[in-house]
């Protein structure tokens, strides 16, 4: 295994494993009633697992939009992803985005722990999937 690769392969780790802390970190928010914080907490732990499985397929983008949009199109509509799992990524960067952005933004607790849980599976899901593609 090359420098690189190998670099390659601890980044994918390491990314893998801020999107398992997001999952704690949530958890933690959602029980202080930090809702704003926990949702925007639920999209990152999202981001760092798409950007872990991009790594693993050597796609790298700085913009959001366009991670969102190789995953959909690579993974959900490809048909290796459930549509639910699509929809419930761009649910998570449209909250996220409207709890950073707008004013007097509230969430409401169930639908956040809703959230928590699919985002949860989520990582579950997309961690099992990089690291049955490594192997």
């Amino acid at each position: 295994m090359s420098l690189e690769e190998k670099e390659r392969q601890e980044l994918i780790k390491y990314r893998i494993e801020r999107a398992k802390t997001s999952v704690d970190d949530v958890k933690f928010l959602i029980e202080n009633d930090k809702l704003i914080l926990a949702v925007n907490r639920i999209y990152y732990g999202v981001f760092y697992i798409l950007n872990a499985l991009a790594l693993k397929y050597k796609f790298s983008t700085s913009k959001h939009t366009q991670l969102l949009g190789w995953f959909n199109k690579n993974f959900v509509k490809a048909g290796i992803i459930e549509k639910a799992d699509g929809k419930f990524v761009h649910l998570a960067f449209d909250k996220r985005s409207k709890g950073d952005y707008s004013d007097f933004v509230e969430f409401d607790k169930n639908e956040v722990n809703e959230m928590y849980i699919k985002m949860e599976k989520f990582i579950t899901k997309i961690t099992n999937l990089i690291n049955r593609s490594i192997e």
